[in-house]
């Protein structure tokens, strides 16, 4: 059987662990990890692979794991997917997810390629929780409830403010879908506090919830990769009241991330031309293996 052979666009958490995860798949080889810097300090870990700066300079590359910030991921796939290359990606801008997907799905059509995009654990493979649970009580509501835990991107989001040299966002539920954010951060020599809040608080990643922002001397002294979710629906089956789902998980978040890229980097290859969310395509093309035999083992 040919293996799938997937690029990895990135190598800071994510892209990290998105290896592992393709260490451990059958189906998949490593084509090649893509760094700013290229084959400059080369980590030790990646001696089997090449490593470059472009994709261009990779042979035979069938999917592009995007594991870059989220607001870079729309022009990696445009740079990408012109040549014949799929992309998958964790963008995780709720609000924004539709329009990405409109924007990526002429050039998709165009290029005869396949993009997933949001596919991390939420939005990602939480969202296809929600639609589950949605369909068995049509009617009612359904909450989501993150942490507590490190968030990735709002992690990011931190690090990209004027006078961060590091920080942490720590998501709090505080019950029926609503979060506070504890955003612990390292400041910049000649940076003020007050003005680092004022701009973490102003960006959409924060505007919507309680947020506050702390000074630490270490941000490494209270990471922790921890993360999870609860996830409940109340509502009405058929004309049936007061049927209640609930869903639960304890991960280590850029691990469970990297896992659902390969998965969906899998699906890729599956799908015709067009852009798509986790909820869209079938569940089964997730896994490894015949869908004949996957159907007897798993219905």
């Amino acid at each position: 059987m040919k293996k799938i052979r997937a690029a990895v666009v990135g190598y800071g958490n994510i892209g990290r662990f998105t290896v592992e995860a393709l260490q451990a798949a059958a189906d998949f080889e490593i084509a090649g990890i893509v760094r700013r810097q290229g084959n400059k300090e080369k980590p030790a870990e990646l001696a089997d692979y090449e490593v470059v700066s472009d994709i261009r300079e990779l042979k035979d590359v069938d999917v592009a794991i995007l594991a870059t910030p989220t607001r870079s991921c729309e022009e990696y796939a445009r740079q990408i997917l012109p040549l014949g290359i799929n992309t998958v990606d964790s963008f995780d801008i709720h609000t924004d997810i539709r329009g990405y997907r409109e924007r990526l799905m002429a050039l998709n059509k165009e290029t005869g390629t396949v993009s997933i995009i949001a596919a991390g654990w939420d939005p990602g493979s939480d969202s296809v929780v929600r639609t589950l649970l949605q369909s068995l009580a049509p009617k009612g509501l359904s909450y989501t409830n993150f942490g507590p835990g490190m968030s990735m991107g709002h992690s990011v989001c931190v690090r990209s403010k004027a006078g961060v040299k590091n920080a942490l966002s720590v998501t709090i539920p505080l019950g029926e879908g609503i979060h506070r954010r504890m955003v612990y951060v390292e400041l910049e020599d000649g940076a003020r506090l007050e003005d680092v809040t004022a701009a973490v608080k102003a960006d959409p990643y924060f505007a919507h919830d309680e947020t506050h922002v702390f000074a630490v001397e270490s941000v490494d002294d209270v990471r922790d990769m921890g993360h999870g979710v609860h996830m409940v629906r109340k509502g009405v089956s058929g004309k049936t009241q007061n049927q209640r789902f609930e869903f639960n998980m304890s991960i280590n978040n850029p691990a469970l991330t990297g896992q659902v890229l390969v998965n969906v980097a899998r699906a890729s290859m599956r799908q015709q031309p067009g852009c798509y969310t986790m909820i869209e395509i079938p569940v089964v093309d997730l896994l490894p293996g015949d869908r004949a035999d996957l159907v007897q083992q798993l219905v």
